[in-house]
């Protein structure tokens, strides 16, 4: 079987407690078994399949069908990639001709793996309702899946699947169809808070990235997983003395780009049948660079992911940005926004009425010290342009739903027919950061939270209806619960 999907006790790692004997999950004696298994929407009718092994394959292959004995098509690439501080190679394949929204089963070619299902993605236009989860600002420390105290040893901390997000995602795998996940996974770059060493940091970041994704694989081996990136796959931390002991695997995104880089989509083409929506759509796909920006449709909503650590003036992670990570660019100059642009802008609403932007960093948040005013100056704008209906971050550690608001003033219409996205913040998943205390509130915000993990859930109840549910993820409690209405009576929003 996959290791990955076989059962909660399986996933249970030993990590090695003795000081200088990193405590790496263990290699299987066939090293082309499958790990880390990560499925994503690639098409209308495609989806890409990514999984991890210990040794390069020089062809990597899954069988895929609509029943557990009936996997009749076969799909390959030879890609196979790797980076000079890990352990294992990221493969790639891609399952295309699904019929919309039907279950098949996939069997990745291996000596050992096993026979999984997954749903196919319903086709843009598809008004069928369903449940997106969004998760940021996620890392696996232990069984409580962090400790407050940052004298933890790092990875000694034998983890366990019983982290609550991501138990609590397993256990209702048939509640929801989709996870956006904009940024932070793991926290491998939090090596350094025990380990000082060049050797052992790298050994302790990787160690802790299979540990974390192979715990993540019931969730990304089961259910579409999109990904886009946090500054926490930008660098070793942003303390500059560490950054000449950053061992390559953490340098400029490189672990992220391996992982999620062949898997994540181009974006689609338009669905609509002018002839404007077509060719703006076409410009949004020559801008794109997945899995830093790129946009996917699933029913009746637009998604786009987007990147607020480089590849904008003054962006965060780069030399002269605020961190100053010495990250980027991925795109030539001013290509994202060229992106964002063209792609909101081809958006038809009657195909698909609800646009859905995801980043890291936010700029309305509770608290100070948060809030991105470079990504403010990119991207607020367009989103305002364009009519998106909300905007989704992490990088806080908490939970926040705010009002509709633009320019710093909340949309006097709140929650019916708003002009101005809506915002929430996703960053309670679970780290070994901790949860960020709730400070002081901007009038617009209506829920703030950070007694727990949570996370929460987008409910497409119709072409006019949206539900944002926050949830606890230790015992499933719905903290908050609201409804975005939004007419969507114009095919083309230009504000």
């Amino acid at each position: 079987m996959v290791r990955s999907l076989i059962s909660i006790e399986g996933l249970l790692f030993l990590a090695a407690p003795v000081f200088g004997n990193i405590g790496y999950p263990p290699i299987p004696e066939d090293l082309t078994t499958p790990f880390q298994v990560r499925l994503a929407v690639n098409g209308q009718n495609a989806v890409a399949i990514g999984w991890n092994t210990y040794k390069a394959l020089n062809e990597s292959c899954v069988t895929y069908g609509i029943a557990p004995d009936k996997l009749n098509s076969r799909s390959c690439s030879t890609s196979s990639t790797t980076y000079s501080t890990s352990r294992t190679w990221s493969n790639v394949a891609v399952m295309s001709g699904l019929k919309p929204a039907s279950t098949y089963f996939y069997k990745i070619v291996s000596t050992n793996s096993s026979v999984e299902p997954f749903l196919s993605p319903r086709m843009s236009g598809d008004k069928t309702p369903f449940n997106m989860n969004v998760v940021a600002d996620l890392g696996v420390y232990g069984k409580d899946g962090f400790k407050i105290s940052k004298g933890d040893d790092i990875p000694y901390t034998q983890p366990e699947f019983n982290h609550t997000t991501i138990g609590h995602l397993a256990a209702t795998l048939s509640d929801y169809e989709v996870v956006i996940h904009p940024g932070d996974f793991a926290y491998a770059d939090d090596w350094y808070l025990k380990l000082p060493s060049v050797k052992e940091g790298q050994e302790a970041y990787q160690s802790i990235l299979e540990q974390f994704y192979e715990q993540l694989a019931p969730i990304t081996g089961h259910k579409l997983y999109m990904a886009s990136p946090g500054n926490h796959e930008a660098d070793c931390s942003e303390i500059r003395r560490l950054l000449e002991l950053c061992p390559e695997g953490q340098e400029n995104f490189t672990d992220f780009k391996h992982h999620f880089g062949k898997v994540m989509p181009q974006t689609f083409a338009s669905s609509s049948s002018e002839r404007f929506a077509q060719t703006q759509s076409e410009k949004a796909r020559s801008f794109a660079k997945p899995p830093f920006w790129y946009s996917f449709e699933y029913g009746m909503v637009h998604v786009v992911m987007i990147n607020t650590e480089t590849d904008f003036p003054n962006a965060p992670d780069t030399q002269t940005g605020s961190a100053r990570l010495e990250s980027g660019p991925f795109g030539s100059k001013g290509e994202q926004l060229k992106f964002l642009d063209a792609d909101l802008s081809s958006v038809d609403r009657r195909v698909t009425p609800w646009i859905i932007v995801a980043g890291h960093r936010p700029w309305y948040s509770t608290g100070s010290g948060h809030h991105c005013q470079s990504c403010q100056k990119a991207f607020e704008k367009l989103f305002f342009k364009y009519g998106v209906d909300l905007a989704v971050f992490g990088h806080v550690h908490n939970s926040q739903r705010l009002l509709p608001v633009f320019n710093g003033i909340a949309d006097p219409r709140g929650m019916r027919n708003p002009k101005a996205p809506m915002y929430i913040t996703c960053g309670g998943a679970g780290n070994i950061e901790g949860l960020l205390h709730i400070k002081h509130k901007p009038s617009y915000t209506k829920f703030a939270y950070a007694k727990d993990y949570s996370y929460s859930t987008l409910k497409f109840l119709d072409d006019k209806h949206l539900q944002i549910d926050f949830i606890r993820s230790s015992t499933g409690d719905v903290l908050d619960s609201s409804t975005l209405y939004k007419s969507h009576s114009v095919p083309f929003v230009t504000q």
